[in-house]
């Protein structure tokens, strides 16, 4: 059955009205997100890095055996080279960035053999200076990142630390110099399960969004 005249000329303005609200409301919803995304902090001097497993042995001893080279993807307890007559193996996961190639070579005492890291470990590390808006990040901030080797791509992470000291840079000014600015580290986390292209070393850039 037809509706009646006078039901659609109801019906009309109430979808009208409805109409308008929900236009309202997305305008409003945009014009906060835009709002929020225009309050960011770059930062352009960045890095894909993961802290480096330093593994050498407990005595000293001539390195034997070398089982594993840079680029190898290791499991845990995997034996990764023999200094005398202890085996070396890894305590974790990862891929190795360096192992020494010189059998016959005396180690000593926790002297590095091979270097290696924890793929879940990678971090977006970035570099602020203390006066381009250190006050105003926190960690959770929400970040969005590029990385130079996939140019016109950006990934999306959150901030995780904010180191509580600056960098060292061994200037040393006196009293008639300008004040130094320091610098503090930026720790992002991403889901690096999502993102195994990402190799250590890869240069990046970031935008901190803020409230």
């Amino acid at each position: 059955m037809k509706n009646s005249p006078l039901i659609r000329s109801f019906s009309r303005p109430i979808v009208q009205s409805v109409t308008g609200i929900a236009v309202a409301v997305l305008l409003l919803a945009g014009a906060l997100l835009y709002k929020s995304f225009n309050a960011r902090i770059s930062i352009d001097r960045a890095r894909i890095e993961a802290p480096v497993i330093a593994i050498g042995p407990e005595t000293s001893g001539v390195l034997e055996e070398v089982y594993v080279h840079p680029g190898d993807t290791v499991s845990v307890g995997q034996n990764l080279a023999r200094v005398g007559s202890e085996v070396l193996s890894a305590k974790v996961a990862g891929i190795v960035l360096e192992a020494s190639n010189t059998p016959g070579q005396v180690f000593a005492p926790s002297q590095v053999v091979v270097k290696m890291i924890e793929p879940t470990e990678l971090r977006v590390v970035g570099v602020i200076k203390e006066n381009e808006g250190l006050s105003s990040l926190a960690a959770g901030n929400p970040v969005r990142f590029t990385v130079d080797t996939f140019e016109g791509e950006s990934f999306v992470g959150v901030v995780e630390r904010i180191s509580p000291t600056s960098q060292d840079t061994g200037v040393v000014f006196s009293i008639s110099d300008k004040r130094e600015v320091k610098e503090f580290e930026v720790t992002v986390r991403y889901d690096t399960a999502a993102h195994p292209e990402f190799k250590n070393g890869m240069s990046a850039k970031m935008n901190v969004y803020i409230k």
